[in-house]
C-alpha cells in the first residue's frame, strides 16, 4: 500500500520560499508531486508536514493540505477497492483529475468548450451553451464552483425540477441537458474526468421530448400563401418569398437560405450543404423556385454574393452572421402570422412550418417515408418516422369516418 506525507523540498524559490510536494512512497520509490503552497524554513513543521504557527494563515493553510492529502489517500483506496495496480503513471491521472481546481471544475471546462465552439465557426452551439451555461449557474445558486463527480443523477434530476418550475417544456430542457452531456463527454475523452462518474449513464436525454405538436399546412395552404396579392403590403413579400422558397426546396432550413449565393445555383438546380447536418442536396428548380430567383436579380436589395437580402455585407464574422439570423428571423415569423391572418389560415405558421408542410404533403400525395427521408436529408429513417407521427392523424382520421358510412 503507498504512502505519503506533505514534504517540503529543499529547493529555493527566488522569493526565497521552498516549495511543497506531496511524497508518494510505494515499493521504496519515491514520486513528488507539486502542490500549489510555497514556504520558508521558519514557518514549516517537516515533522508533521504542515504550515507552524508563525505562518500568517495557519489554520486556513493547513485545513487545505488536509483536505488535499485526503483527496489523495482516496485515490489510493479506491485503487483497493477497485482491485487496480497501483502505478504512479495511473495515480498522477487519478490526482489530476481529483486536485486540479481548473480541470475538475466543470464551470470552467464549460468556458473552454464554448470558446472551442466559437473558434471553429460554431456560433450557434455556442449560443446555446452560453444558455445552458447560465442557465445551470443559476440552479447552483450564482455559483461556478461544481466538480464533475458533484454533477450525477441527483443533481440532474434536481435541475429538470428547477427547469420545470420555470416553465421548461420537455423539449428546451433536452437541448440543456444535451449541451451539459455532450460537455462531460469531452471531459471523458480528455482525460479530466472517471468514466464511473458519467452520470448520463442512468440519466436519459431522450425521455425529454417536445410535447408540442408540429403544424403543417395542405398544398391548398401553402397555395393562397404563393399566390397572395401583396400589393397593399410590399412589406411581406421577403418574407413570403423566403417560406415558398423553403417549401419547395425540400424545407431548406433558414440558415441556408440566407447563405445561398451565385455558387449554388446552377442551369437547373439549387445544390447547398445543410449546415445542421452536412448533408448535401441538389434539388431541381421548380417553377415557384425559379420565380423568386428572377425577382432577386431582378429586385437586387444589397451589393453581396448572397441570393437573399438577409446579410447586408459580405466576409462576417460567424458571430455577425448568427446575430443576423435572429434579428431577420424574428422578423419573418412575425410576418407570417399576418401572412396567415391574411390568407385565412389558422394554423400558427412559423419559419419551420414550411419544412414540416414539405414532408406533410409528400406523405399525402403517397410518397414513401424513405423517399420523405431522402427528400429531408435525414440520416436515419427512424428521425423520419418519429417525424412523420408528429405531423398529423389524417389517416386515422380518414379511417374512423368510414365508421359512419
Amino acid at each position: 500500500m503507498p504512502t505519503i506525507k506533505i514534504v517540503l523540498r529543499k529547493t529555493k524559490l527566488t522569493n526565497k520560499e521552498y516549495p511543497i510536494y506531496l511524497r508518494v512512497t510505494h515499493f521504496r520509490k519515491s514520486k513528488f508531486f507539486r502542490t500549489h503552497f510555497n514556504s520558508s524554513l521558519k514557518e514549516w513543521n517537516g515533522k508533521t508536514g504542515e504550515f507552524n504557527s508563525k505562518n500568517d494563515n495557519t489554520i486556513q493553510n493547513n485545513r487545505v493540505l488536509t483536505k488535499y492529502k485526503s483527496r489523495v489517500l482516496k485515490i489510493i483506496n479506491n485503487f483497493e477497492l477497485e482491485e487496480k495496480d497501483f502505478s504512479f503513471s495511473a495515480f498522477e491521472k487519478e490526482l489530476l483529475i481529483i486536485t486540479n481546481p481548473l480541470h475538475n471544475n466543470f464551470f470552467s471546462f464549460f468556458s473552454i468548450i464554448t470558446s472551442e465552439m466559437l473558434d471553429s465557426d460554431r456560433t450557434g452551439s455556442a449560443r446555446v451553451n452560453n444558455d445552458t451555461y447560465r442557465s445551470l449557474k443559476l440552479f447552483n445558486k450564482n455559483s461556478v464552483e461544481l466538480n464533475f463527480e458533484d454533477l450525477n443523477v441527483d443533481f440532474l434530476y434536481r435541475y429538470e425540477v428547477f427547469l420545470r418550475k420555470r416553465g421548461g417544456t420537455g423539449g428546451g430542457i433536452g437541448v440543456k441537458m444535451r449541451a451539459i452531456r455532450a460537455v462531460y463527454n469531452q471531459a471523458i475523452k480528455r482525460n479530466l474526468t472517471k468514466e464511473s462518474n458519467y452520470p448520463f449513464k442512468v440519466y436519459k436525454v431522450s425521455k425529454l421530448k417536445g410535447t408540442g405538436i408540429k403544424s403543417a399546412l395542405d398544398l391548398e395552404d401553402i397555395n393562397k400563401i404563393k399566390d397572395l396579392d401583396l400589393s397593399e403590403y410590399p412589406e411581406l413579400i421577403n418574407s413570403r418569398n423566403y417560406f415558398i422558397f423553403s417549401f419547395f426546396t425540400r424545407g431548406m432550413n433558414f440558415i441556408d437560405m440566407l447563405l445561398l449565393s451565385d455558387t449554388n445555383i446552377s442551369k437547373d438546380r439549387v445544390k447547398y450543404k445543410r449546415s445542421k447536418t452536412g448533408v448535401n442536396f441538389s434539388i431541381k428548380k421548380l417553377e415557384p423556385i425559379q420565380q423568386i430567383l428572377d425577382y432577386y436579380k431582378t429586385n437586387k436589395l444589397t451589393n453581396t454574393k448572397y441570393i437573399f437580402p438577409i446579410l447586408l455585407k459580405d466576409n462576417l464574422t460567424s458571430k455577425q452572421i448568427e446575430n443576423r439570423k435572429d434579428k431577420v428571423l424574428t422578423t419573418f415569423n412575425k410576418d407570417l402570422k399576418e401572412i396567415a391572418r391574411l390568407c385565412g389560415i389558422k394554423e400558427n405558421v412559423t419559419s419551420y412550418v414550411a419544412r414540416h408542410s414539405f414532408a406533410n404533403c409528400m406523405r399525402t400525395n403517397g410518397s414513401s417515408t424513405e423517399v420523405i427521408s431522402e427528400s429531408l436529408g435525414h440520416q436515419e429513417l427512424s428521425t423520419t418516422k418519429a417525424y412523420l407521427k408528429e405531423l398529423g392523424t389524417s389517416e386515422l382520421d380518414d379511417a374512423c369516418d368510414l365508421l359512419l358510412n
